[in-house]
């Protein structure tokens, strides 16, 4: 019979354990971290985040106009030259020099990428007043979080 109430007593005890645990998990839970700014786009992080005033806005379109167009032109050489690399693999030998040129002009395409985000940031820092810099320097900390990719990542492709 002490057998029988102990068990008892340790049962009742773990379920009661497991459904605080679940209740805890359920109500905190709802809370998800998401990112403060989550479902914002870029732009209206910076703006956010710098207090760009209306004229500010108007030029940091005119940016991101540029931003964009010159992204969308290399992205576009990035895909014709990865074409022709990968034309490479149909033919019986594949041409060693005209496959390393192709990956220089890759290589070369993706530098002007990271290049360009570069002036982009830079031309954003110069929109910004005397008193929007230290709001800035925070900014450029939060960059890579910001503008990470919000897809899962790819599965690989052996």
């Amino acid at each position: 019979m002490e057998k029988t109430k102990l068990l008892t007593i340790s049962v009742i005890g773990l379920l009661l354990l497991n459904f605080a645990t679940l209740g805890f998990l359920f109500l905190n839970g709802s809370k998800e971290h998401h990112p403060p700014h989550e479902g914002q786009k870029p732009r209206e992080i910076i703006i956010d985040k710098l207090h760009f005033d209306a004229n500010q806005q108007k030029e940091y379109d005119k940016i991101i106009q540029w931003h964009h167009g010159e992204i969308e032109r290399l992205d576009g050489n990035i895909r014709q030259t990865k074409n022709e690399l990968y034309a490479q693999l149909s033919k019986p030998e594949v041409n060693a020099k005209t496959k390393d040129s192709l990956i220089a002009v890759l290589n070369s395409y993706q530098k002007q990428i990271e290049q360009t985000h570069f002036k982009h940031f830079e031309d954003i820092k110069k929109l910004c007043h005397q008193d929007q810099i230290d709001d800035f320097n925070a900014l450029t900390e939060e960059l890579g979080r910001i503008f990470a990719p919000n897809k899962p990542p790819r599965p690989r492709h052996d």
